[in-house]
Parts: C-alpha cells; sequence; structure tokens
C-alpha cells in the first residue's frame, strides 16, 4: 500500500457524506477510508432501498448537507440526480458513478496507466466491452491527456454519440487519438487492453447480449495478438467486479500482465488528490 504522502491531516475536522443508490466494494471502502487517512469523517447514507429525492426534495437534501458537510459524494442510478444535487448545494459534488459517467474510476485508470508505461501522451489503450459509463469516463480522459484510445464495442453497443463528439473535439486539442469500431482485430497494438463487464450493475441480463459480446471475451490469444513489440508487455485492466470466464479469462485477470489490483488500489489515492483539490480551493475561496 502506497503512503499519504504530505497530507495526512489535509481534511481534518472536515466531514464529508456519502449518498450511495447502488452498492459498491471499492468505490464505498476507498472513500471512506481515504477520507480516514487524510483526517477526515465519511458519513455514509444508504439510499438502497429508495432512490434519492423520494424522501424529500433532492433540493432539500443538497441545501440541508451543504450547511452539515464539505463536499458531497453521490454514486446514484441517474445522472439528472447528481445534477439536481450539484444545482441545489453550495459544497463540492463528487460524481461516484452514474448511468452516464464514472469519472473516479478514471482518475485512477490515469494512475495505473502511467505508473505502468511511465507516461500518458501517446500511450495505447484498447477499450473492449459496453460502450458504457466507464467507457465514457476513460474516453473523455484519455482525450485531455493525449492517449490513443480504441474503443472496440459489438454493432450497437457503442458509446453515446454525445460523449463521442465532446471526446473528439477534446482530442483535436490535445493531439489524442479516438478510434470507435466493432473490429476485435483492431485491439492490435496497444499497451493496455481494458474490459468491464457486459451488463452494468443495476442492468438486467440479457441473454442476447451475452452472445453479440461473446467474440469480444478477453483470452491470452487475444492478448498476444494486442502486443507489438514494446518494451513495456501489454497490460491488462478492468473496473471489477468481474466476471472470470464471460468478459474475460481467468488466467488473465490472475495472470502477470494483469494491473487490476493496483487499479482498484489507485481509487483511494486519485480520489484523496480530488477531495485535497476541490476542499483546498472551497476552504481558500471561503476564507477570501
Amino acid at each position: 500500500m502506497k503512503q499519504v504522502g504530505i497530507y495526512p491531516q489535509a481534511l481534518a475536522g472536515e466531514s464529508v457524506a456519502l449518498l450511495f443508490e447502488k452498492p459498491s466494494l471499492r468505490t464505498r471502502v476507498s472513500f471512506e477510508a481515504g477520507i480516514h487517512k487524510l483526517g477526515g469523517h465519511a458519513i455514509y447514507l444508504d439510499h438502497n432501498g429508495g432512490a434519492i429525492g423520494a424522501r424529500e426534495p433532492i433540493s432539500d437534501l443538497a441545501e440541508y448537507l451543504s450547511r452539515s458537510v464539505n463536499a458531497i459524494v453521490a454514486r446514484v442510478h441517474a445522472h439528472g440526480t447528481l445534477q439536481e444535487l450539484a444545482k441545489h448545494a453550495s459544497t463540492p459534488v463528487v460524481n461516484a458513478l452514474s448511468d452516464r459517467e464514472h469519472p473516479c474510476q478514471a482518475l485512477a485508470d490515469l494512475m495505473t496507466i502511467f505508473e505502468h508505461v511511465g507516461t500518458l501522451e501517446g500511450t495505447r489503450v484498447a477499450y473492449i466491452g459496453d460502450g458504457n459509463n466507464v467507457c465514457h469516463s476513460l474516453m473523455l480522459a484519455a482525450a485531455a491527456t493525449g492517449m490513443h484510445l480504441t474503443v472496440i464495442n459489438p454493432v450497437g453497443y457503442g458509446p453515446n454519440k454525445d460523449i463521442q463528439d465532446e471526446t473528439e473535439a477534446l482530442a483535436s486539442q490535445t493531439c489524442a487519438d479516438l478510434a470507435v469500431t466493432a473490429d476485435i482485430e483492431a485491439v492490435m497494438g496497444h499497451h493496455v487492453v481494458y474490459a468491464d463487464t457486459w451488463t452494468s450493475m443495476g442492468q438486467n441480463t440479457d441473454s442476447s447480449k451475452h452472445g453479440a459480446f461473446a467474440p469480444y471475451k478477453v483470452t491470452q490469444h487475444l492478448m498476444r495478438s494486442a502486443g507489438f513489440g514494446m518494451k513495456q508487455a501489454t497490460a491488462f485492466m478492468h473496473c471489477m467486479p468481474a466476471n472470470r470466464g464471460v468478459e474475460v479469462d481467468a488466467d488473465v485477470i490472475d495472470g502477470p500482465a494483469s494491473l487490476v489490483y493496483t487499479q482498484a488500489e489507485n481509487r483511494m489515492y486519485a480520489q484523496n488528490a480530488l477531495l485535497v483539490a476541490l476542499l483546498t480551493n472551497s476552504l481558500e475561496s471561503l476564507e477570501a
């Protein structure tokens, strides 16, 4: 485990509300443990049994929490819930996952790729799976940092068109490159292969969807195809939880090229940095 660095008391005396509509292991543990390591206090508010806004208006919840805590971390079903929280809150609102994006995961992904490859600019990443929230945030993160990202999805399961347009506009400013394709052979020539579950949490399992995705399972053969004789061996990443034998074979995710546990650990450090940046800026603006 890495050290928290020079910020062991950066959140001393601060409280952060964790609003969770969806169950979680890595997101909850990484936020709670990370906030504690920074000297702060996390307040977990379980909304698994009912949507945020069902008991009282989101505006009332946001107004009250803004007067009681220093930041709101929300893991929600609908992205609109986050937007409504942010509209009425006067404290920072952090997206810990919505149906549109998963930016905290993307921050940890960038950290993991940088640690493994040594750079982000020019690094080639192949994402294989559904064009979901994880895919969307990875696209935006890659474009912002100059990475080359190939998104490989079955026909009909590609990313949101608005996200793709936003990514392409951002990539034009950073010399990043984005390709979206249904051709699994496009995996050739990448530093990192990234997979995700074919059915996101909260979605109903669709057998026809599994049929469409079957040719996109990450195997050892596919991993060998992905590399192109580079200095660094091709790495495997997955945001987890993972279904061994479904979207990825066990000998890949449990093999020497797998970075999944480092990737999961980095959630805490990336989120710690985010909270320190947000709350330091908030406190400075209040003092001014």
